[in-house]
């Protein structure tokens, strides 16, 4: 089925394009910004039967935490968190229809997120022509094979896992620069301001007081 996304404009139709491209391989990655006070919601017509995976992570934004709920055909919700900043949720379809996944920023007036999400659909197909229709054991070559695959997968979550620590590592830490580059400058005004005050306090202390004009007559 195909995937459809509650955002507006060319956003959605930028995001449903790489989501439609990306379910041919049975699910998809996205990155999206979440404004403050918004909630973003995907749709995904399902079978039933049918296991599916959703992974999240925020990236950058305010304490790095997200609301994100799940809600089956009926609008029954099988799966809600606050204030999360990842998770993962496995669930196996018993009806079939429409899934919704929504991620909130609601709770937060003043900053935007970025969150990730990966939402894989249907288990991986078997890497060996009727390798699950096989009475027979492997021979070391197939077995060899998957053991390989299944290396390589975990590789692959690593280096996934990875990239996004190293974003949201390096959005902390160009947020701790800004910070300290406006308290450098506030610092650097308040002791221009101060040595001023200074140097006019000081001035006012060696001024030489002018007598008053106007003697008495003789």
């Amino acid at each position: 089925g195909s995937m459809r996304v509650a955002m507006p404009g060319a956003v959605r139709m930028l995001c449903l394009a790489a989501l439609l491209g990306a379910l041919g391989a049975g699910g998809t990655e996205l990155t999206l910004e979440l404004p403050d006070s918004a909630q973003r919601c995907f749709h995904q017509e399902l079978e039933s039967g049918i296991k599916f995976t959703l992974d999240y992570q925020v990236i950058s934004g305010g304490h790095y935490d997200v609301d994100c709920h799940v809600e089956d055909p009926n609008g029954k919700t099988i799966y809600q968190e606050t204030k999360k900043q990842y998770d993962s949720f496995s669930h196996h379809t018993e009806v079939k229809g429409v899934y919704t996944f929504c991620f909130s920023n609601e709770f937060s007036t003043f900053s935007h997120k970025i969150v990730y999400f990966d939402f894989q659909v249907g288990d991986e197909p078997p890497i060996l022509p009727d390798m699950n229709n096989r009475v027979t054991a492997l021979t070391q070559m197939e077995s060899a094979c998957v053991t390989i695959h299944e290396m390589l997968n975990a590789v692959i979550d690593s280096q996934t896992h990875y990239r996004l620590r190293e974003a949201q590592d390096r959005s902390r830490a160009e947020e701790l620069n800004g910070r300290v580059s406006y308290w450098s400058v506030g610092e650097t005004l308040i002791l221009f301001v101060v040595s001023i005050g200074q140097v006019v306090l000081l001035k006012s202390f060696f001024t030489e007081k002018r007598p008053s004009s106007g003697g008495a007559g003789t």
